[in-house]
């Protein structure tokens, strides 16, 4: 009999190689962060929600009143647990992805389905990354029940080539996490869309191949994460508009052919899901 446990264990155990991709071995992503969990940092006295970070979230509606059946999960939750100036880009990517315009009410938004999302921001004007928390150790409750009430969680971060393992100018996305399918689906959309993706193994920051990982804490156990180099996100935004507060008004044409491969792929994984 196959449980979840012993899934999770084969599935963190197996090499992570994608169909389309390499095997990249990435070195350790972060130092110690200065809070040990994000109940930690908001804890903090000399921080201000609003001020020095802030969080951003949609869930969607379910309603089953239906006598016998049961209620409908959420399919897909889309999260930036780095955004705003922390991982630049990764808070518009997250809106897009999740089928929101970055921009705000009244602009455009992408074709399909939308999806719940929820995104970590920090606001300062310097020194954000005093902020990050790495993703094993993000306990925001609100963040876990979203993730833990949904069927596949789509985790996004901003990496350096150096933190990836790639080579200097190099503008590659790392796809991790446990989902095989998703991952794979991924690495297929990215190469059809001229992305450069390879598959990410080693260090658990750029990997996310532990259960405790946030993008791992679905009703399946298992969801991807995608790291973006600094090249790759920068590539996104027009010259000089890639700041936090311009970056959402200026996307380029990479911008939303990452976010379309992205949202197919989770189509196509959606679609292999019957909840019924």
């Amino acid at each position: 009999m196959i449980t979840r446990r012993t899934l999770i264990t084969a599935l963190a155990a197996a090499p992570a190689v994608g169909a389309l991709g390499t095997v990249l071995s990435a070195t350790t992503a972060h130092a110690a962060d200065l809070y040990a969990s994000n109940t930690a940092l908001y804890a903090d006295p000399a921080l201000v929600e609003g001020v020095d970070y802030g969080r951003r979230l949609r869930r969607h509606l379910v309603d089953d009143q239906e006598t016998g059946s049961a209620a409908l999960p959420v399919r897909t939750t889309v999260i930036a647990p780095h955004g705003g100036g922390i991982e630049g880009g990764t808070s518009e990517l997250c809106l897009a992805v999740a089928g929101y315009p970055p921009a705000g009410p009244g602009a455009a938004a992408p074709a399909g389905p939308v999806h719940d999302f929820w995104m970590f921001e920090g606001l300062r004007a310097s020194g954000n990354s005093a902020l990050h928390v790495t993703s094993t150790h993000c306990d925001d409750i609100t963040v876990r029940a979203m993730c833990a009430g949904s069927l596949n969680v789509l985790s996004l971060h901003g990496c350096t080539t150096a933190q990836a393992g790639l080579e200097n100018g190099a503008a590659a996305v790392l796809v991790g996490g446990l989902n095989g399918t998703l991952r794979q689906y991924l690495m297929e959309e990215f190469a059809a869309a001229g992305i450069r993706a390879v598959t990410a193994t080693g260090d658990e920051e750029i990997a996310g191949v532990s259960p405790e990982n946030i993008c791992n804490r679905s009703l399946l156990g298992a969801g991807a994460q995608l790291e973006l180099t600094t090249e790759l996100r920068a590539a996104m935004f027009a010259p000089g508009k890639n700041t936090r507060t311009d970056r959402a008004a200026n996307t380029l044409p990479l911008f939303w052919a990452f976010t379309a491969a992205v949202r197919t792929a989770l189509q196509r994984l959606e679609a292999t899901q019957p909840i019924r």
